[in-house]
């Protein structure tokens, strides 16, 4: 098993995790469970690999991914209601589920032989889409987009990082390590510490 296949794998099980907490936040079925679950765990990796023009897209050539977020969706729907903050879960959830997503999309351009504009944003559409969709369907304010807080700039810094350290010749491992660390620490600091990069204000204009 590659390393891209365990990423994938453990991308999709935290991601789905977190989507099934927001089927929960919306009262839905257990069907809507696994479908919003389902969604968020392969959706950005589904955008990552039609743009990448990877045959087959990677749950279609293993379905085991779509397996593995369904059956994350049952157990979230019976263990929900034991969550006390259910979207104080989904936030860290998806902190994590960032940082190995990002790796898996920046490994899975690398891989392909891919310039450093494209691993960039291949690392970000791979740890972003998913969740953006999640919310979308779910009616929730996007935390792609939540005003105050990193998200998508964490999943450019992690991708730059490996990219900078394979220009440098390092192994992929390390720069796939550290494209993580990089994505979760700039990700949780902007939770802790409220790190954010400067807002537009608008003014009234000019007389």
């Amino acid at each position: 098993m590659s390393i891209l296949t365990l990423l994938d794998y453990a991308s999709v099980l935290v991601f789905a995790a977190s989507g099934a907490l927001v089927a929960s936040r919306a009262q839905l079925d257990i069907v809507g469970f696994a479908f919003i679950a389902c969604l968020t765990a392969v959706g950005g990796g589904t955008v990552r690999d039609v743009l990448l023009d990877r045959n087959p897209v990677f749950w279609m050539g293993d379905p085991v991914p779509v397996l593995l977020a369904s059956g994350m969706a049952g157990l979230v729907f019976f263990t929900a209601h034991l969550v006390e903050s259910r979207l104080r879960w989904v936030i860290w959830l998806d902190t994590f589920a960032l940082a190995i997503a990002v790796p898996a999309g920046t490994a899975a351009a690398m891989e392909m032989g891919h310039g450093p504009v494209i691993v960039v944003l291949m690392g970000m559409a791979t740890g972003s889409l998913g969740g953006l969709m999640r919310d979308v369907v779910c009616n929730e304010v996007p935390l792609v987009l939540k005003q105050g807080e990193l998200y998508i700039s964490c999943a450019m810094a992690g991708a730059i990082v490996a990219v900078v350290l394979v220009a440098f010749d390092l192994p992929a491992t390390t720069a796939l390590i550290a494209c993580s660390a990089v994505t979760w620490v700039t990700r949780a600091g902007s939770l802790i510490f409220g790190w954010h990069l400067p807002v537009y204000r608008s003014r009234p204009p000019r007389q």
